[in-house]
């Protein structure tokens, strides 16, 4: 594996819900890869979106929903597996950070096999949240 790959990072490239999917799929998270217009929902509705890329191939993402003042819940944040372990993701966390400014708290919720990922990009586990689940894809 390379370690040494120029990623570029934006804010500013609209991507298709073809490439969501895509992306998704290589990175291996659970979504609803085969609902397109879920997918686009999901695009068209995100309030930041910063996205990862190795030459012409999207790499990575970060999506969130936000107030831009208060609170911002990262809703998505995905590594193709073949760059993970690379920096991508906490780059991507950092670049929305400094996009929302520190009076934002940054909230998600992580899936089982990324609990151990979180706190080492700074995240803290908290015991106070609460959740109704939406209906299983």
């Amino acid at each position: 594996m390379e370690m040494d790959k120029l990623i570029t990072y934006t804010n500013k490239k609209q991507i298709t819900a073809n490439d969501l999917a895509q992306l998704f799929k290589a990175a291996g998270i659970h979504r609803p890869v085969n609902d397109l217009p879920r997918l686009q929902k999901m695009l068209e509705n995100a309030d930041i979106l910063w996205t990862a890329w190795d030459k012409q191939q999207l790499v990575g993402i970060a999506r969130t929903l936000t107030d831009f003042s208060y609170a911002c819940y990262l809703s998505d944040l995905a590594v193709t597996k073949s760059h993970q372990k690379q920096g991508i993701g906490r780059n991507l966390i950092e670049k929305l950070r400094s996009q929302i400014g520190a009076d934002v708290s940054l909230v998600l919720l992580a899936a089982p096999s990324a609990l151990e990922y979180y706190p080492k990009v700074n995240f803290e586990k908290i015991d106070n949240a609460f959740l109704r689940r939406r209906r299983p894809f």
